[in-house]
Formats: structure tokens, C-alpha cells, sequence
């Protein structure tokens, strides 16, 4: 089966839309209108069915989408039917942090590893997750078949790392370090920076 081809801003609303859906379903709502959906996904009704036509003819007019079935088409597009590994490079208080955090198995994600310049045993049974040597991570991402890596490693060897992560098979990463990373045409960077997220709010509060 053909994978679809779907722009990337198409991609990060549908995550939006697979969200909205899922609380509507922990609400019993079994059918929801492109209005309404849209209302709960934070997108006009427009946006939301001109993204649904890339799965083709779906929803009945007058009634809506139903939930379930909607649910299940986006979990394919996402590529969330079964557990993602993903690995996470840099143990350190913020990469700590997200190794912590219970919602990634909840939306398809299994952190299966942590990589870090100074793995400590004892952090593994704090952080439910084994932390590796780097010496390491070329050899677990190929035995594995690792394609989606977080880093939170310092800016200054980011894209050090980078280049060892994509050298080993990895073709996508959650970036959390303050640096644009340099990468081949294949692979996809999504770049998560605090201080700007922070800068933005501050220009709306003055």
C-alpha cells in the first residue's frame, strides 16, 4: 500500500484533530460534525475538511464523522497502530524530565532507550528506561531499527549527535537543543525551543 503524501502542516493538524477525537470518545460522543470537531481542534471547518480529503470521501453529510472510524483512519496516516520505538539522546534534567512522563506509550511512542556522555545505573531504575553509554547508540539503533530520536543534548554538540543518529538510521528527530540542525533532505526535524516559546508569550502580556 502507497503511503499518502501529506504537507507537514496537514500532518501536525491531524495530530490535533486525533486529539480532539479521542476526548469526544472518552465523552461517548460517537458522531461529530466538521463544525464542531473543528471547534475542538482550534482550526476553521474549512481547514479541517479540506485535510480530511486527502483520506478521500469521508463523513456523511448531514450527520457528521463518526468518531471511532475517524480515529482509526488517522491513527494509520500518523503511523500509531502499533508501539513507536523512539530513543532519547542526553539523560541530563530536562531529557530526565520527558523520560518521566507517562503520556507517550498513551499516544503510540515507546522510549525503549536513553543515550547519555555519562550513563549512570542508577538513574535506570528511577527512570523506568536503561540509560546507555554513546559508544553505544550506532549499535542499538541498527539492531533495533530506531528511526525517531528526542535530543536534549547541549547546543554545542548537537549536531555531533545529530550526524551519528542519522549515520545510524534515524530519520526523524524531536530537537529540544537551541541550535538549527544541518540535515539531509530524508530526514525530519521538528525543533522544540523553550526560551522562544517563552519569548513569544512575553510579547503578548506587555
Amino acid at each position: 500500500m502507497q503511503k499518502l503524501v501529506i504537507p507537514r502542516k496537514t500532518v501536525y493538524r491531524l495530530s490535533l484533530y486525533y486529539r480532539a477525537l479521542q476526548r469526544l470518545r472518552v465523552n461517548n460522543i460517537e458522531t461529530v460534525s466538521s463544525a464542531a470537531l473543528a471547534t475542538a481542534a482550534g482550526v476553521k471547518p474549512t481547514q479541517l475538511r479540506k485535510d480530511l480529503t486527502y483520506f478521500g470521501q469521508f463523513g456523511t453529510r448531514g450527520l457528521g464523522y463518526n468518531v471511532d472510524a475517524l480515529s482509526r483512519r488517522l491513527t494509520e496516516a500518523l503511523g500509531t497502530t502499533h508501539l513507536q520505538p523512539v530513543i532519547l539522546v542526553g539523560a541530563g534534567n530536562l531529557g530526565s524530565a520527558l523520560l518521566r512522563y507517562p503520556g507517550f506509550a498513551k499516544e503510540g511512542f515507546e522510549v525503549v532507550a536513553a543515550f547519555d556522555a555519562r550513563p549512570l545505573r542508577s538513574k535506570e531504575k528511577e527512570l523506568g528506561v536503561k540509560v546507555l553509554a554513546m559508544t553505544k547508540l550506532t549499535q542499538f539503533v541498527g539492531e533495533n531499527r530506531i528511526k525517531m530520536a528526542i535530543l536534549t543534548v547541549p547546543g554545542n554538540v548537537a549536531q555531533e549527535v545529530t550526524n551519528e543518529l542519522i549515520a545510524a538510521g534515524v530519520l526523524a528527530i524531536l530537537n529540544f537543543a537551541p541550535i538549527i540542525l544541518q540535515v539531509p533532505d530524508n530526514v525530519v526535524v521538528n525543533n522544540v525551543d523553550l526560551a522562544i516559546e517563552l519569548e513569544n508569550l512575553s510579547y503578548f502580556i506587555q
